[in-house]
């Protein structure tokens, strides 16, 4: 069952890094503000984006395969019809500990699949809302 718990929801994202799948070089796009939301909060950012060399300043990643070290939160923008593929590659990686499906996307048998992995999942939910009612 995805997290709804506050109390978890704050102690995952009491974090310093977040990978951004799908992170844009477009500001105005959510995949774009969000991530520079939390940038401004103090988080470290490694963005996946295949069509770009740099995210908000920080070196992109072509896949969730080239990120370096375990992977604490993945947040993912991206369709929904994609997330499927996204948790095969979380499972295949074996360290990542928290999926989190922005607000719009969700695969209710993909977040079961992870969840069977023991990957927590938040599913449908911005992750710049949620942070501003926990942290502000």
């Amino acid at each position: 069952m995805p997290i709804e718990d506050k109390a978890i929801l704050r102690e995952r994202l009491s974090i310093d890094r977040i990978v951004v799948i799908g992170a844009s070089t477009s500001p105005g796009k959510a995949a774009h503000d969000v991530p520079a939301y939390l940038q401004r909060q103090g988080y470290t950012l490694d963005p996946i984006n295949p069509f770009a060399e740099t995210v908000l300043g920080e070196t992109a990643y072509n896949s969730l395969e080239e990120v370096p070290g375990p992977i604490k939160l993945l947040d993912v923008f991206r369709p929904s019809d994609e997330v499927s593929n996204i948790v095969d590659a979380a499972i295949e990686r074996g360290d990542v500990e928290v999926i989190w499906l922005q607000l719009g996307i969700h695969d209710d048998d993909a977040v079961q699949r992870a969840e069977d992995a023991g990957i927590e999942v938040v599913q449908d939910r911005c992750i710049k809302v949620v942070h501003g009612e926990l942290f502000s």
